[in-house]
Protein backbone atom coordinates (compact mmCIF):
# COMPACT_ATOMS: atom_id res chain seq x y z
CA UNK A 1 0.00 0.00 0.00
CA UNK A 2 3.06 2.45 1.05
CA UNK A 3 4.89 2.05 -2.51
CA UNK A 4 1.46 2.63 -4.85
CA UNK A 5 0.87 5.33 -2.70
CA UNK A 6 4.24 6.78 -3.24
CA UNK A 7 3.86 5.78 -7.35
CA UNK A 8 0.99 7.36 -7.42
CA UNK A 9 0.58 10.03 -4.99
CA UNK A 10 4.01 11.63 -5.13
CA UNK A 11 3.50 13.72 -8.55
CA UNK A 12 0.29 15.15 -7.06
CA UNK A 13 2.47 16.24 -4.30
CA UNK A 14 4.73 17.34 -6.52
CA UNK A 15 2.13 19.53 -8.52
CA UNK A 16 0.69 21.08 -5.27
CA UNK A 17 4.25 21.80 -3.77
CA UNK A 18 4.95 25.70 -3.43
CA UNK A 19 8.78 25.66 -2.72
CA UNK A 20 9.23 27.74 0.33
CA UNK A 21 12.22 27.59 2.97
CA UNK A 22 11.57 26.93 7.00
CA UNK A 23 13.17 30.03 7.68
CA UNK A 24 10.60 31.98 5.85
CA UNK A 25 7.43 30.72 7.41
CA UNK A 26 6.30 33.28 9.64
CA UNK A 27 2.65 31.44 10.01
CA UNK A 28 1.37 27.90 10.43
CA UNK A 29 -1.28 26.62 8.98
CA UNK A 30 -2.79 22.92 9.28
CA UNK A 31 -3.41 22.98 5.35
CA UNK A 32 0.15 23.85 4.14
CA UNK A 33 2.52 21.46 3.73
CA UNK A 34 5.76 21.29 2.57
CA UNK A 35 7.99 18.16 0.71
CA UNK A 36 11.70 17.73 1.66
CA UNK A 37 14.40 15.11 1.49
CA UNK A 38 15.81 14.74 5.15
CA UNK A 39 17.95 12.69 6.45
CA UNK A 40 16.98 10.10 9.54
CA UNK A 41 18.11 10.62 12.85
CA UNK A 42 17.19 7.51 14.86
CA UNK A 43 16.48 8.33 18.84
CA UNK A 44 15.45 5.85 21.64
CA UNK A 45 12.35 3.88 22.14
CA UNK A 46 12.00 3.97 18.37
CA UNK A 47 11.57 7.79 18.27
CA UNK A 48 13.36 9.97 15.40
CA UNK A 49 13.78 13.58 14.43
CA UNK A 50 14.92 14.49 10.52
CA UNK A 51 17.52 16.66 9.56
CA UNK A 52 17.22 18.67 6.26
CA UNK A 53 20.10 19.37 3.99
CA UNK A 54 20.25 22.87 5.35
CA UNK A 55 20.82 21.44 9.00
CA UNK A 56 17.14 22.34 10.54
CA UNK A 57 16.25 19.82 12.63
CA UNK A 58 12.63 18.67 12.65
CA UNK A 59 10.78 16.82 15.09
CA UNK A 60 7.53 15.16 14.59
CA UNK A 61 4.38 15.60 16.90
CA UNK A 62 0.62 14.57 16.66
CA UNK A 63 1.63 12.45 13.65
CA UNK A 64 -0.49 8.88 13.01
CA UNK A 65 1.86 8.03 10.31
CA UNK A 66 3.92 4.40 10.67
CA UNK A 67 7.36 4.48 9.95
CA UNK A 68 10.18 2.32 11.65
CA UNK A 69 13.17 4.56 11.72
CA UNK A 70 16.60 3.70 10.32
CA UNK A 71 19.19 5.92 11.32
CA UNK A 72 21.18 7.23 8.34
CA UNK A 73 18.24 6.77 6.23
CA UNK A 74 17.30 8.92 3.41
CA UNK A 75 13.50 10.31 2.73
CA UNK A 76 10.92 12.44 1.02
CA UNK A 77 9.09 13.82 3.75
CA UNK A 78 5.53 15.32 3.32
CA UNK A 79 5.15 17.64 6.50
CA UNK A 80 3.03 20.41 8.48
CA UNK A 81 5.41 22.87 10.39
CA UNK A 82 3.56 22.90 14.22
CA UNK A 83 5.86 25.45 15.71
CA UNK A 84 9.81 26.13 16.10
CA UNK A 85 12.36 26.89 18.40
CA UNK A 86 13.13 30.67 19.39
CA UNK A 87 16.08 30.39 16.76
CA UNK A 88 14.14 28.95 14.01
CA UNK A 89 17.13 25.49 13.86
CA UNK A 90 14.53 23.00 15.65
CA UNK A 91 10.81 22.88 13.94
CA UNK A 92 8.14 21.03 15.38
CA UNK A 93 5.80 19.65 12.62
CA UNK A 94 3.24 16.80 11.78
CA UNK A 95 4.22 14.17 9.02
CA UNK A 96 1.54 13.75 6.34
CA UNK A 97 3.52 11.23 4.55
CA UNK A 98 7.41 10.09 4.34
CA UNK A 99 8.85 7.60 1.67
CA UNK A 100 12.25 5.95 2.17
CA UNK A 101 15.12 6.63 -0.49
CA UNK A 102 17.49 4.19 -1.45
CA UNK A 103 20.21 4.70 0.81
CA UNK A 104 23.65 2.98 0.36
CA UNK A 105 27.33 3.13 0.79
CA UNK A 106 30.20 2.67 -1.51
CA UNK A 107 31.70 -0.68 -2.65
CA UNK A 108 34.83 -1.98 -3.54
CA UNK A 109 35.09 -3.12 -7.55
CA UNK A 110 37.28 -5.94 -7.71
CA UNK A 111 37.35 -9.14 -10.04
CA UNK A 112 35.16 -10.79 -7.83
CA UNK A 113 31.97 -8.64 -8.14
CA UNK A 114 32.86 -6.92 -11.44
CA UNK A 115 30.35 -8.74 -13.09
CA UNK A 116 27.12 -8.35 -11.29
CA UNK A 117 28.28 -4.70 -10.42
CA UNK A 118 27.95 -4.34 -14.47
CA UNK A 119 28.32 -1.11 -16.50
CA UNK A 120 25.06 -0.17 -18.45
CA UNK A 121 24.19 3.27 -19.74
CA UNK A 122 22.00 5.79 -17.57
CA UNK A 123 21.41 9.18 -18.09
CA UNK A 124 22.03 11.80 -15.34
CA UNK A 125 18.87 14.44 -14.36
CA UNK A 126 20.94 15.35 -11.73
CA UNK A 127 23.89 15.30 -9.08
CA UNK A 128 24.83 17.02 -6.43
CA UNK A 129 26.12 16.81 -2.22
CA UNK A 130 23.60 17.01 -0.01
CA UNK A 131 24.72 16.86 3.63
CA UNK A 132 26.87 13.61 3.63
CA UNK A 133 25.44 11.91 0.78
CA UNK A 134 26.11 11.96 -3.01
CA UNK A 135 22.28 12.39 -4.41
CA UNK A 136 21.93 10.81 -8.05
CA UNK A 137 18.52 11.72 -9.92
CA UNK A 138 18.93 9.28 -13.26
CA UNK A 139 17.17 7.77 -16.15
CA UNK A 140 17.31 4.03 -16.85
CA UNK A 141 15.80 1.66 -19.28
CA UNK A 142 13.76 -1.09 -17.83
CA UNK A 143 11.90 -3.87 -19.23
CA UNK A 144 10.29 -5.71 -15.98
CA UNK A 145 12.55 -8.92 -15.81
CA UNK A 146 13.96 -8.39 -12.58
CA UNK A 147 15.01 -5.11 -10.74
CA UNK A 148 18.10 -3.19 -11.52
CA UNK A 149 20.95 -3.04 -9.64
CA UNK A 150 22.38 0.69 -8.35
CA UNK A 151 25.89 1.02 -6.56
CA UNK A 152 28.66 3.89 -6.34
CA UNK A 153 32.00 2.05 -6.47
CA UNK A 154 35.35 2.47 -6.23
CA UNK A 155 37.52 0.98 -8.96
CA UNK A 156 40.52 -1.12 -7.56
CA UNK A 157 41.07 -2.14 -10.81
CA UNK A 158 41.80 1.32 -12.61
CA UNK A 159 44.68 3.07 -11.97
CA UNK A 160 44.73 5.45 -8.93
CA UNK A 161 45.54 9.12 -9.71
CA UNK A 162 47.14 10.17 -6.02
CA UNK A 163 46.39 13.53 -6.07
CA UNK A 164 43.78 13.71 -2.73
CA UNK A 165 40.69 13.54 -4.81
CA UNK A 166 38.18 10.39 -4.10
CA UNK A 167 37.56 8.97 -7.53
CA UNK A 168 34.44 6.88 -7.58
CA UNK A 169 31.97 5.48 -10.47
CA UNK A 170 28.00 5.42 -10.51
CA UNK A 171 27.20 1.97 -11.68
CA UNK A 172 24.21 0.39 -13.54
CA UNK A 173 23.53 -3.65 -14.16
CA UNK A 174 20.81 -3.82 -16.11
CA UNK A 175 20.70 -7.75 -16.31
CA UNK A 176 20.52 -8.05 -19.61
CA UNK A 177 16.89 -6.61 -19.38
CA UNK A 178 15.15 -5.22 -22.61
CA UNK A 179 14.69 -1.27 -22.79
CA UNK A 180 10.60 -1.66 -23.54
CA UNK A 181 10.24 1.95 -20.72
CA UNK A 182 11.79 4.61 -19.36
CA UNK A 183 11.84 5.11 -15.74
CA UNK A 184 13.27 7.64 -13.04
CA UNK A 185 15.44 6.89 -9.89
CA UNK A 186 16.70 8.84 -6.97
CA UNK A 187 19.33 6.93 -4.93
CA UNK A 188 21.72 8.68 -2.05
CA UNK A 189 25.44 7.38 -1.36
CA UNK A 190 26.74 7.74 2.30
CA UNK A 191 30.14 9.86 1.38
CA UNK A 192 31.15 9.79 5.51
CA UNK A 193 33.82 7.53 4.96
CA UNK A 194 35.75 10.01 2.84
CA UNK A 195 36.30 12.67 5.40
CA UNK A 196 39.58 13.45 6.26
CA UNK A 197 40.51 14.45 9.69
CA UNK A 198 43.18 17.34 8.53
CA UNK A 199 40.87 19.34 5.95
CA UNK A 200 37.03 20.13 6.00
CA UNK A 201 36.47 19.10 2.54
CA UNK A 202 37.30 16.71 -0.19
CA UNK A 203 37.35 16.34 -3.65
CA UNK A 204 35.05 13.73 -5.28
CA UNK A 205 35.00 12.62 -8.94
CA UNK A 206 32.35 10.53 -10.54
CA UNK A 207 32.16 9.01 -13.44
CA UNK A 208 29.35 7.64 -14.87
CA UNK A 209 28.23 5.68 -18.46
CA UNK A 210 25.87 7.68 -19.65
CA UNK A 211 23.98 6.68 -23.00
CA UNK A 212 26.17 9.07 -25.30
CA UNK A 213 29.55 8.03 -23.63
CA UNK A 214 30.71 8.21 -20.36
CA UNK A 215 31.21 11.17 -18.32
CA UNK A 216 33.00 12.99 -14.78
CA UNK A 217 30.91 14.81 -12.45
CA UNK A 218 33.51 16.91 -10.34
CA UNK A 219 31.93 17.80 -6.95
CA UNK A 220 33.32 19.20 -3.32
CA UNK A 221 31.88 17.52 -0.40
CA UNK A 222 32.45 20.12 2.47
CA UNK A 223 31.74 18.71 5.82
CA UNK A 224 32.31 21.69 8.18
CA UNK A 225 29.82 23.78 10.59
CA UNK A 226 29.90 26.74 8.30
CA UNK A 227 29.24 24.59 4.92
CA UNK A 228 26.81 22.71 6.62
CA UNK A 229 25.05 26.60 7.77
CA UNK A 230 25.51 27.72 4.19
CA UNK A 231 23.68 24.78 2.81
CA UNK A 232 20.23 24.98 1.10
CA UNK A 233 17.79 22.26 1.26
CA UNK A 234 16.78 20.79 -2.59
CA UNK A 235 13.13 21.91 -3.04
CA UNK A 236 12.65 20.31 -6.96
CA UNK A 237 11.68 16.96 -5.64
CA UNK A 238 12.28 14.37 -8.87
CA UNK A 239 9.06 11.61 -9.87
CA UNK A 240 10.97 8.73 -8.96
CA UNK A 241 10.15 5.01 -9.16
CA UNK A 242 10.51 2.73 -5.83
CA UNK A 243 10.00 -1.20 -7.48
CA UNK A 244 12.53 -1.03 -10.81
CA UNK A 245 15.85 -0.45 -8.95
CA UNK A 246 17.87 -1.63 -5.74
Amino acid sequence: MKKQLFLIGLPLLIILFSAFSCDDRNDNSLGDFQIRIATVVSENDNKYSLILDSGIKLIPKNTEIGYKPVDGQRVFINFTILGDDDEGYIYFIRINDIWNILTKNTIILNENNADSIGNDPVAIEDIWIGSDYLNVDFLFNYGGIRPHAINLVENKMASQIDDGKVYLEFRHNSYFSGSSQLYNGLVCFNLKPYRKNDADSVAISVKVQEWGGSRTYNMTYKYNDAALQNAVTKTTIPNVSSNEYY
